[in-house]
């Protein structure tokens, strides 16, 4: 149990059975007993959500939602199997105005969804409880206190005056899903005499690596003996007031945690003996965050046990709009796939909703490091209202309570995009804050969680709070404002909390099952495109236009002559963005710590945002983060009249003996020169080497000079373990556009064992761009790829659920170059 424990020896029961749902019209019922027998009662699953209720019961499409804001939504359950007497009611989440009623009587009125509530009542034996969510829509049109500014991202303004997320209320980012219901799970706790609570724990590993675990509880137990137990050590507790105890544990020689891309991120038990019996803490790890702003105080970089990260991953939205689930399973697929593809840092954005401990124990396990937004976006919210802040303390409070424990907890972020809203509507610096984001929650981060940075916003710093080259911005240049991927370095990025949005097109399999119409023709293919609201523009339009500017093709006539050929483009541009622009990051001499891609995964299935479409299938575009996020690395950068440069990464904590060969093809399989180098590539280091260097000799690798037609049409540049002959990483170069280099490669490809696992081999005569695996039933452990030719290329491919993995698989292989298929089987 992670942070807290309610009392030892209590009889904890879930509330999930024996719900109903039933809607009426606003105001239309007072009480439980005004509404009528005759009203649809519908079962309805606790934790949930309306939606999900009438989705399950056939009544809700989420892809052609309804509202769900504009009726009362009355939850009704008989406690049958409670026992009278004494207890607590434990509500964890109620979305969003709700009152709650034992036996006819109010108990409760909650006004905000990111609050708990804990009611000691009396059972009678076969009570009634009933809970009703008040329609909110009405409510959003009442006045409140005036804003400076409205959004244009968010309607309706009245939003800005509940505690409510704002998914479903975002026109062209998500569904009109609203969220109302039981959100999270209601219990029953029956207490026994002796109760444990108000437990607060807190990791520090110390600059001298000694790791140190404070716990501190309330007990009403006479003189009880309590141990701390964490690593094979243990210290008694001490009493330190009135029912108050406190333990500290020193732990040298501690092993700390790391992010997965830069160690390993280990976690410890937290024990508590009480009068000889032992009760799980739950667990944690030791690590210490810093943020260096350099000198001039423009900078952001966190440090993390005394080492510099480069941060990279993808802006979280939910496990699915409809339910907005909390628990392991439903997360796991997600963070699952994002620590496979090398992601070291998940951000929840203040658009979103708070995660659950789940969340976070999973982030611990795996190694992802958490950007954190309190749920405030865009809006001038109340800055005298006492009702709303006393709901900001009571959400800031809990939320940092139920993650107290976490090491995977990185950066505490008041909001989003509330200053920049403000400065792009043309107002004075003045106007950009309030003392939700720069007063409350900063004193209250700094009293539970010292050791998490904060950022009062994001973006924040610079002249304006775009401004890309100072703090946290929010990059768009290469992106939305369809800028060349030459800007990703002109724009001198420090940390980009969100970057490089695209309508990323799914596998063929995803859209078969679940978007089965014309591409970009369709009206229902057009639905599921994001897009700003009042703007001219979408997102497969700023895909359309990286397309063109990288393989020199007119979109719109693709689209008429070779849908086919146009999707496969697409699938394979924004990789090759995201390559190239990460690429520029991750050089030697670049001045950029880090940078978070929008979105994780998508909330519909379709050409969304996200890099996971909705149903947990990995985009195309993953693939190439995967490519991109690689702790040990090479990547070529583009330096002009300079030449073309190699950048070799270890991110890892040992020193590697490395082999780097770089080689330019003339027609995509005529080497035309090569060279390569041996060298030792110290731990967390990244060297730069010219090509002409490996070369020996002058030669226009990157078609500057332009003596004549060019002499070659890609590079390839490959880093090989010397210890095992390993290739590690691959990058590719093209001068003259990737559309010049697009050729009708012959590719043999065989299906063969290793061990347990299928894989396919595959041999190309000439470059392969965009090498596509398709595989019924199981997921290649790359895909997407370029394949240089002549070397022998191996591909694991792993058996998803449901997949009888003795049997030989059977698929085909295509590219960007070439119409046709080679098919391989057992």
């Amino acid at each position: 149990m992670r942070g807290r424990l309610a009392s030892i020896g209590a009889r904890e029961s879930v509330l999930s059975e024996g719900w109903n749902l039933v809607l009426t019209e606003p105001g239309a019922c007072a009480v439980p007993h005004d509404i009528h027998l005759s009203a649809q009662f519908i079962p309805a699953p606790v934790p949930g959500t309306v939606a999900a209720a009438l989705e399950k019961a056939g009544l809700f499409d989420r892809e052609n939602p309804e509202p769900l804001n504009t009726k009362d939504a009355w939850y009704l359950c008989r406690l049958f199997d409670a026992e009278p007497g004494e207890a607590i009611l434990r509500f964890g989440g109620l979305a969003t105005v709700c009152n709650v009623f034992l036996n006819g009587e109010e108990i409760l009125f909650s006004e905000s969804m990111f609050t708990a509530h804990e009611l000691p009542v009396t059972l009678l034996g076969g009570d009634e409880l009933a809970l009703c969510f008040r329609a909110l829509g009405p409510r959003l049109s009442e006045p409140g206190p005036r804003a400076r500014w409205r959004p244009q991202m968010i309607t309706p303004v009245g939003l800005k005056n509940f505690r409510t997320t704002l998914l479903g209320h975002m026109p062209g980012w998500c569904p009109d899903i609203h969220a109302v219901g039981p959100w999270r799970p209601i219990s029953l706790v029956q207490r026994d005499t002796v109760s444990i609570d108000n437990v607060s724990i807190r990791a520090v590993l110390e600059e001298n690596g000694v790791g140190r675990l404070s716990v501190s509880l309330h007990t009403n137990a006479e003189d009880p003996a309590m141990l701390l137990r964490c690593a094979g050590m243990e210290q008694p507790f001490e009493k330190i007031g009135e029912n108050h105890y406190s333990a500290i544990l020193k732990l040298s020689d501690i092993e700390p945690w790391w992010p997965h891309t830069h160690g390993t991120p280990r976690l410890y038990e937290m024990t508590l003996v009480f009068d000889g019996a032992e009760y799980s803490l739950g667990r944690t790890g030791f690590r210490r965050i810093d943020v260096d702003r350099s000198a001039d105080g423009e900078d952001f970089s966190l440090i993390v046990n005394g080492e510099r990260i480069f941060c990279r991953g993808a802006v979280w939205t939910t496990a699915d709009i409809a339910r907005l689930p909390g628990g392991r399973a439903d997360y796991e697929p997600f963070l699952g796939l994002a620590s496979q593809a090398g992601m070291n840092m998940i951000r929840i954005a203040g658009t979103m909703a708070y995660e659950t401990p789940d969340f976070f124990a999973l982030c611990d396990e795996l190694g992802l490091l958490v950007w954190q937004d309190f749920m405030f976006a865009n809006f001038d919210y109340p800055r005298n209202d006492k009702a709303f802040l006393g709901h900001v303390h009571a959400e800031v409070e809990e939320f940092l309570h139920g993650v107290q424990a976490s090491p995977s907890l990185a950066v505490l972020c008041g909001g989003s995009e509330i200053h920049q809203q403000a400065a792009m509507l043309g107002l004075p610096m003045e106007f950009w804050s309030g003392p939700v984001t720069d007063e409350i929650i900063p004193a209250i981060a700094a009293r539970m969680r010292p050791d998490v940075p904060y950022v009062p916003n994001s973006p924040h710093g610079g002249a304006m709070p775009f401004s890309p080259n100072s703090g946290v911005a929010h990059y768009y240049g290469v992106g939305a404002y369809m800028r060349p991927i030459a800007d990703a370095r002109r724009a001198d990025v420090r940390f980009a909390s969100e970057c490089l949005a695209f309508a990323h097109v799914p596998q063929q399999r995803t859209l078969q099952r679940h978007l089965d119409v014309p591409a970009v023709h369709s009206p229902l293919w057009k639905a599921r495109v994001p897009r700003d609201r009042s703007a001219s523009w979408d997102f497969e339009d700023v895909r359309d236009f990286y397309l063109e500017l990288l393989y020199d093709f007119d979109p719109a006539r693709l689209r008429r002559e070779d849908l086919e050929r146009y999707l496969d483009l697409s699938r394979a541009v924004t990789g090759e963005v995201i390559e190239e622009s990460f690429a520029e990051w991750r050089r030697k001499g670049s001045g950029c710590n880090g940078a978070l891609v929008w979105t994780l995964q998508d909330l519909l299935p379709g050409p969304g945002w996200g890099v996971i479409d909705s149903t947990g299938e990995p985009k195309p575009v993953w693939y190439a983060m995967r490519r991109a996020f690689r702790p040990i690395q090479a990547v070529f950068t583009d330096e002009g009249t300079n030449g073309l440069d190699v950048h070799v990464i270890n991110e890892t904590d040992s020193a590697l003996d490395l082999e780097l060969e770089v080689l330019c093809l003339r027609n995509g399989r005529q080497q035309v020169v090569s060279g390569n180098m041996g060298l030792k590539l110290a731990a967390r280091s990244v060297e730069r080497f010219a090509c002409t260097a490996l070369f020996g000799a002058f030669f226009d690798t990157t078609y500057a000079f332009r003596f004549g037609p060019p002499a070659h049409d890609a590079s390839v540049a490959r880093l090989r373990s010397l210890a095992d002959g390993v290739v590690l990483a691959e990058s590719f170069h093209f001068p003259c556009g990737r559309g010049k280099a697009l050729h009708d490669a012959t590719i043999e490809a065989s299906l063969a064992k290793d061990g347990d696992d299928w894989v396919v081999d595959l041999r190309s005569d000439r470059l392969a761009q965009s090498v596509h695996i398709d595989v019924g039933g199981y997921r290649p452990d790359d895909d997407w790829f370029h394949l240089a030719p002549g070397a022998l290329r191996r591909v694991r491919l792993h058996p998803l659920p449901g997949t009888e993995s003795d049997a030989p698989p059977t698929g085909e292989i295509r590219n960007l170059g070439s119409s046709r298929r080679v098919g391989f089987a057992g």
